[in-house]
């Protein structure tokens, strides 16, 4: 592949990857709770997109603000054990005022939590969803357009 061909493809899909339409046509996010170590929604969140169906009390809702929340409810250096812990996920009414990915400790609901804030297609699920949950669209993307280019290329 020429060099030319594989930065168009790149500098296409960082273009396409920030369309807000096409971004918001894949907007949900995982809605469960647990309590300690029972339920599908503790960490390490072990579930994809294609368990949501068979996993009881998980779901994938579609998500008008296109901002997913995790709250972390006890479960501090005093908790006797896990079961004072609760994890929440969840689609929010809206983001950070700064449109910033973000975790940090707040009140919610009259409590102190620690809350985390992400944008993107079921991206509360894992911690590491939290920095990277638009990368695999854009490979995607990108390896499609490379090979349409590649094609095209060799035809002419």
């Amino acid at each position: 592949m020429q060099p030319s061909v594989f930065i168009l493809t790149v500098i296409f899909a960082l273009i396409a990857s920030n369309v807000p339409q096409i971004n918001a046509l894949l907007r949900r996010c995982y809605q469960c709770r647990s309590r300690g170590e029972l339920g599908s929604c503790k960490d390490p969140f072990t579930f994809n997109a294609t368990d949501v169906d068979s996993e009881p009390g998980l779901s994938a809702i579609p998500c008008a603000s296109g901002w997913c929340g995790k709250v972390i409810e006890g479960g501090g250096p005093y908790a006797i054990d896990d079961y004072d812990r609760a994890i929440q996920r969840m689609c929010v009414q809206r983001g950070p005022d700064d449109n910033m990915d973000r975790c940090a400790d707040t009140i919610y609901n009259y409590n102190k939590v620690y809350m985390c804030f992400c944008q993107g297609d079921l991206c509360n699920g894992s911690n590491d969803r939290w920095q990277h949950h638009q990368l695999l669209p854009l490979l995607s993307l990108s390896i499609l357009v490379s090979t349409i280019c590649n094609k095209v290329h060799m035809y002419l």
